[in-house]
């Protein structure tokens, strides 16, 4: 199903975006950059998250320090926590 008809995005692209690769993918905009587009519209976006929510079952409302969709947490105690070490990028 075409879930984004400005990128012509489906569905299977969605889930392949939040499960292939291995960087964190949890919103729309994250799986438009991993699909290398970009939104224009975002009357998809909802749907977007819902397929997200349901690829990544219960932890789409909060991922455990074990969970392998987690961040990484830095080994060095002086580095900046995740959140705020991805705007270096």
């Amino acid at each position: 199903m075409i879930v984004c008809s400005c990128n012509v995005l489906s569905d299977h692209d969605v889930r392949t975006a939040v499960n292939g690769g291995g960087s964190l993918t949890r919103n729309a905009k994250q799986v438009y950059g991993c699909l290398g587009c970009n939104a224009e519209c975002g009357r998809c976006a909802r749907t977007i998250k819902a397929i997200i929510d349901e690829a990544l079952g219960p932890c789409a409302k909060a991922c455990c320090s074990g969970c392998p969709h987690s961040h990484p947490q830095p080994a060095n105690e002086d580095a900046q926590p995740a959140e705020f070490g991805l705007a270096a990028y």
